[in-house]
């Protein structure tokens, strides 16, 4: 939709035809339609969506422009809202909304929503239990089939999903049936001949990292969520855990590029704050980069008798930080999903260690080359050509390893990536060239 030609027509006071347009709209369009309008604009356009879709439109704003009509909200509004939100979206608009807004959301819900929402909250953060929803399908076994579409036709409007039905007994989840094998048996089947009862399942203090794995290993529209003692508490579904993978992989990548986290978008977050996240980081790096320009002092007398040593320092620098970023980019790749385990270390070591020797061999040759070419000196090609398999042999080492033993420890893989191993390449890199630089040319 044009947002110009909208605006007009919302200008224009047309709104029978701004209703018409934003009913045949699908809700996420919708959203990212709103986020081009201005605070008035928003505020009338809203309250245009048709009823049935404003909830959905709601839970894919921003976190900025949630608050705003929060704050915009008359009661009878708002309460409208919330009854339409399923119980997770409520629950991740209450940890970013400002403590004052909380405190008139929660006024306005019933006291049993209030209730769960209380209870989802206290669960620790990135947990199953702090994304998944109470508003599931649940059935008996004594029940037949068509009692259990009648219950589905009769609850399933206030469900997140009805794809997939849930047996219980006194809260214990004993099997799972879905809505195809519901419509295609006979009704007077009972529920106990239908249900699976090997049942996929995880734990409300599951780590979210986890529960998007699962989602990902077994293609499932939805995992249920049990409590300790092995109670049904919740469901997480598929666009949710569809939103952990995007935000774990999103804190990944700004590990890996040496910054700081952030849960805001690039424009929501301020430059003030850009900075702060980058800061940190680079004066880590930097200072960690000194140590690589003293081992270079040392060698000065090197430099003096072959000022030509000098010319090769970025090259091999920037080589074995681009093969130990190469390693540890697929390591972490295969650490998040669940590939690669600390116990398959030495596995990881011999397999790289023989790409490296095949990647180092190559690089060297060409290298080796290309100076008798250009510089007719056999002893500089074979210094550049052992310094390159050195580097390159450390370097992916060193990128397989790290990621390895930061998940043994308890850190961030991702921390251990390009930046930070680049810097340690390259102080390796250096004492591995002119240590062979004086070995060879007897410096």
């Amino acid at each position: 939709m044009n947002k110009d030609i909208f605006v007009t027509l919302l200008g224009q006071r047309h709104f029978k035809a701004v209703r018409s347009i934003l009913d045949a709209m699908n809700e996420v369009d919708i959203a990212s339609l709103l986020s081009e309008l201005d605070d008035r604009e928003l505020a009338l356009a809203f309250r245009l969506i048709p009823k049935d879709k404003a909830a959905e439109v709601f839970s894919n704003t921003e976190t900025s422009m949630q608050t705003y009509l929060v704050e915009i909200f008359s009661e009878k509004e708002l309460k409208e809202l919330l009854d339409d939100l399923y119980m997770d979206d409520t629950v991740d608009l209450l940890e970013e909304l400002p403590a004052n807004l909380v405190n008139r959301i929660l006024d306005t819900v019933s006291p049993e929503d209030r209730s769960l929402i209380n209870q989802i909250l206290n669960y620790p953060d990135d947990s199953a239990g702090s994304i998944m929803t109470t508003e599931y399908v649940d059935i008996r076994e004594t029940m037949t089939v068509a009692q259990s579409m009648a219950h589905i036709k009769k609850t399933g409007i206030h469900k997140e999903t009805i794809y997939t039905c849930y047996v219980t007994d006194k809260r214990k989840l004993i099997g799972i049936v879905s809505a195809k094998d519901l419509m295609t048996s006979d009704d007077d089947m009972l529920i106990k001949d239908l249900m699976e009862t090997e049942i996929i399942s995880v734990n409300t203090h599951t780590d979210q990292e986890e529960v998007a794995r699962i989602f990902t290993k077994y293609d499932f529209l939805a995992l249920p969520v049990l409590d300790k003692d092995g109670r049904m508490v919740g469901i997480v579904t598929f666009d949710d855990a569809m939103d952990v993978m995007v935000d774990e992989a999103t804190e990944d990548i700004t590990k890996m590029a040496a910054m700081s986290p952030s849960e805001k978008t690039y424009f929501e977050t301020s430059v003030f704050d850009h900075a702060k996240h980058r800061i940190l980081w680079l004066l880590v790096l930097m200072f960690s980069a000194s140590i690589t320009g003293a081992i270079i002092t040392r060698y000065e007398n090197a430099f003096a008798a072959i000022p030509l040593l000098v010319s090769f320092i970025p090259m091999l620098m920037d080589t074995g930080g681009n093969c130990g970023s190469q390693s540890s980019t697929l390591i972490i790749r295969g650490i998040a999903l669940g590939e690669i385990q600390f116990r398959d270390i030495f596995r990881v070591v011999f397999k790289e260690f023989r790409i490296s020797l095949i990647v180092s061999t190559v690089l060297a040759l060409a290298n080796g080359i290309r100076i008798l070419i250009m510089y007719q000196n056999m002893t500089l090609a074979l210094v550049i050509g052992l310094s390159l398999i050195g580097t390159v042999i450390l370097s992916k080492m060193i990128g397989c390893v790290l990621p390895l033993f930061a998940k043994k420890t308890g850190l961030d893989p991702a921390v251990m990536a390009a930046p930070l191993i680049t810097t340690l390449v390259d102080t390796c890199s250096i004492l591995i060239y002119f240590n062979i630089a004086s070995a060879l040319f007897e410096l």
